[in-house]
């Protein structure tokens, strides 16, 4: 009797211990806004030309443009981006107010961007790089959002993710928001050179370089050592380049900016995958933004590049 009375305590006490842990990591997943939708900066109008060069810059065209049609400006979304985790689907991004984001505030546009939050308060999946975009200046994302807005309304929705059980519950992002997602923080580090300081900007938040030229650990973050050194494609497709001057070294500014304007390299080869899709996006930029990303490439740490 004793016996059985000390194996019901002891049930009890797991049980609460279970419904007390629970209730924390309920409590500390939860997804937090970090833009309010009052907030003055996005009561100001935007400008969407300036959102345009954004646009361009964060390749947004890539990832979004409704696959199988040739006009990069039909945000429609459903292009496949498989990982080990399962495929994920981008999502339609037109101002159609059904499927898209028309229906948004810029509230909600903003903290999509920040804080990878949903207007329904729930978590995004971190293969949308808000890791990097969370660094971008409030100004800015109202400039992108002013620009989005004048795109054509893409009916239809994306079809929906298909992804391991266990990676459905999008709580649980919070988890891994808690270990690897740090909201507002930046790489740009400022040093009084104007062309170097705003192609930190764009490589390390706008155009998320990062996210694709560098390798991830087990939980699909990025390994700081590896950073810009290249790794396997996230799509299993191939190995992305370093981009350090381990790597790219011998290049000079002017051949990065070329790269970026034409796809030219300089030992006379040409950019192809992803990144021609890249280029296509960094030609629309003015010169001046070119020369600032490859500024900034040029003064990145080398790194040895990690094996496949």
């Amino acid at each position: 009797m004793g016996s059985a009375r000390q194996f019901a305590r002891i049930l009890i006490l797991l049980s609460v211990a279970a419904v007390f842990a629970f209730a924390l990591i309920w409590v500390m997943t939860k997804p937090v806004s970090p833009v309010a939708a009052d907030d003055y900066l996005l009561l100001l109008k935007g400008d969407p030309e300036k959102g345009k060069l954004l646009f361009a810059a964060g390749d947004c065209a890539s990832c979004h443009a409704t696959p199988g049609q040739d006009d990069r400006l039909r945000l429609g979304g459903g292009l496949a981006l498989a990982s080990t985790f399962g495929t994920f689907r981008a999502p339609n991004i037109s101002p159609d107010p059904v499927d898209g984001v028309g229906a948004w505030s810029s509230a909600d546009f903003a903290n999509a961007m920040l804080g990878g939050v949903s207007p329904h308060n729930e978590h995004y999946y971190p293969v949308f790089p808000y890791t990097s975009f969370t660094g971008m200046r409030l100004a800015d994302i109202g400039d992108l959002w002013a620009y989005l807005k004048t795109l054509p309304a893409v009916s239809g929705r994306a079809p929906p993710h298909d992804l391991f059980v266990l990676f459905r519950v999008r709580r649980l992002i919070g988890l891994w928001k808690l270990m690897f997602f740090r909201q507002d923080f930046s790489e740009v580090h400022t040093t009084g050179d104007a062309v170097l300081d705003r192609g930190s900007y764009l490589v390390e938040t706008v155009g998320h370089c990062a996210e694709c030229h560098s390798s991830r650990n087990l939980f699909g973050a990025i390994k700081p050592s590896t950073r810009f050194a290249g790794g396997p494609d996230p799509e299993n497709t191939g190995f992305i380049p370093n981009i350090t001057p381990s790597r790219i070294g011998t290049w000079s500014e002017a051949d990065i900016a070329e790269m970026l304007k034409t796809g030219n390299t300089p030992d006379h080869g040409r950019v192809g995958s992803s990144m021609a899709d890249v280029v296509a996006n960094t030609a629309l930029l003015p010169q001046s933004d070119r020369e600032a990303i490859a500024r900034y490439v040029k003064s990145l740490p080398p790194r040895p590049t990690p094996h496949p």
